[in-house]
């Protein structure tokens, strides 16, 4: 689960200035320029091959999931998140490769290196073969796109502005944060669960 870290903030004290050039590098390009090249996968998701690429892959889409649950869960030994020191290519690179992908992979690609073994498949009763079957059957009857969309919103910028007019807001009602011990989404945006308990101002525990 993605901490909520609040509505984009409106900049002020614009009047008579002329806008801030963009950072240089880009994110993406300190990604690309890193000794194992990278890149983030939200950015991934959002390009037009994206769902052609999970959709047609080698290993299938059922074994796409498989491989894809197996290497975000915690029967994968490498998820130990943790919290990063900020918004740059090195930190990032800290994150398994479904978060930060090497440059040139795609998803299925990325994934099917941690493609767990036939006995952990067995083994597994968090998500067994019958079950992954329904949601494999569902994916290739649908596809990948609906979801993807929201990428492309999210990485676009599209709705920023729409989102700016809330800036400053709160969420006042009881709220619940539930993330898990080995879910490396409570820490992919630094310092998003920091602000979540602060724009939202009746955390509850349970």
């Amino acid at each position: 689960m993605t901490p909520f870290g609040g509505p984009p903030d409106l900049p002020f004290a614009t009047d008579g200035k002329e806008p801030a050039p963009p950072a240089t590098p880009t994110i993406h390009e300190a990604l690309a320029a890193l000794p194992r090249p990278r890149k983030h996968y939200q950015w991934y998701y959002a390009t037009r091959p994206a769902n052609a690429q999970i959709m047609h892959c080698r290993q299938g889409v059922h074994n796409f999931l498989r491989a894809y649950y197996h290497h975000k869960s915690a029967d994968w030994k490498g998820n130990k998140p943790h919290r990063l020191a900020g918004w740059t290519a090195e930190e990032l690179a800290k994150m398994p490769t479904y978060y930060i992908m090497d440059l040139f992979d795609d998803m299925p690609a990325a994934v099917g290196k941690e493609m767990p073994s036939a006995a952990e498949i067995a083994a597994n009763q968090w998500l067994t073969e019958a079950e992954l079957a329904v949601y494999a059957g569902e994916w290739q009857r649908t596809g990948f796109q609906g979801g993807l969309n929201w990428y492309r919103s999210r990485t676009s910028g599209t709705f920023e502005g729409e989102l700016q007019l809330f800036a400053g807001r709160t969420i006042d009602v009881p709220s619940i944060f539930i993330g898990g011990m080995s879910d490396w989404g409570i820490y992919q945006t630094p310092g998003a669960f920091e602000r979540t308990q602060k724009v939202c101002t009746r955390m509850v525990s349970c």
